[in-house]
């Protein structure tokens, strides 16, 4: 366990200090909005504009009038709850993004491909899910940076997305300014089911289904977990996203792709769901 940890922390600070040598191809080094048109025009119809109307706002909702809501996963810990997440996802022909670090991402780079493969986004979660407020401004660029590699490194491909969550949610203008001036924008979150608390934590599916069921507004944007955390056995989020997906449609409201908000000359109304 020892010679693994050490391993693990290597790795780590292998990257982050890759990460503060090279530029990412976000134009993470180059400068404020440097290489945001082409971050951009990885999708179809999006826009350096699009991107830009993110910037300056932790974006907990969706801006708009529409029953339309996007679902969200975070990733750090394992993939313990993967293969149902992207069953009932496929089943329901719904689209997701995935926020992940990069630790994950290089300890998991077979979920990266898989994710991009079944045609969800993939998002920054920084690298190794520290404090931001307890870094330097280079080590926070170092993290966003470092993440970034280690996504594209694992085979994200157009999946990629210039969204960026922060770790725990602890979020202040100031740092927003340093992601969006790296080239992403910050998207956190409306509610979270705190799946992730598991039982131990005193969580049940029916609390974690009630929790995304409460928050359902225009626009709102659901924050579940893909795994489990030590010493955690079951994954909750996974076991409540049926319920959730269907109660949302029940309810009157569709599934929106997060990306399509690249795309500021298309209205939610155009925002369809995953090809059937």
């Amino acid at each position: 366990m020892e010679a693994h940890s050490l391993v693990a922390r290597g790795q780590v600070s292998r990257r982050l200090m890759t990460a503060g040598l090279l530029a990412g191809a976000w134009g993470v080094v180059a400068g404020p909005l440097a290489g945001t048109a082409r971050a951009a025009s990885t999708r179809p119809g999006a826009t350096a504009d699009g991107l830009r109307a993110l910037f300056g706002s932790e974006n907990r909702v969706i801006r708009t009038s529409e029953r339309v809501v996007a679902v969200t996963f975070n990733a750090a810990w394992n993939d313990a709850g993967l293969d149902s997440i992207l069953d009932d996802l496929a089943r329901r022909h719904t689209p997701a993004t995935f926020f992940l670090t990069g630790a994950f991402a290089d300890r998991h780079p077979e979920v990266v491909r898989r994710v991009a493969a079944a045609g969800h986004g993939l998002g920054n979660h920084s690298y190794s899910h520290p404090f931001f407020k307890d870094l330097t401004t280079a080590g926070r660029r170092r993290e966003v940076q470092a993440a970034d590699q280690a996504l594209r490194a694992a085979g994200a491909g157009q999946s990629l997305t210039p969204f960026f969550r922060f770790p725990y949610s602890e979020t202040s203008a100031a740092q927003i300014d340093e992601v969006n001036g790296l080239g992403f924008a910050d998207i956190e979150y409306t509610a979270d089911t705190n799946g992730w608390k598991g039982t131990e934590g005193g969580m049940t599916v029916d609390l974690a289904v009630g929790r995304a069921l409460d928050a359902l507004r225009p626009g709102a944007i659901v924050q579940m977990h893909v795994g489990t955390s030590e010493g955690r056995a079951e994954v909750i989020d996974a076991q409540a996203l049926p319920r959730i997906l269907d109660a949302i449609t029940t309810r009157g409201y569709r599934v929106i792709d997060l990306r399509t908000l690249l795309t500021p000359a298309a209205g939610p109304a155009d925002r369809g769901n995953l090809p059937g």
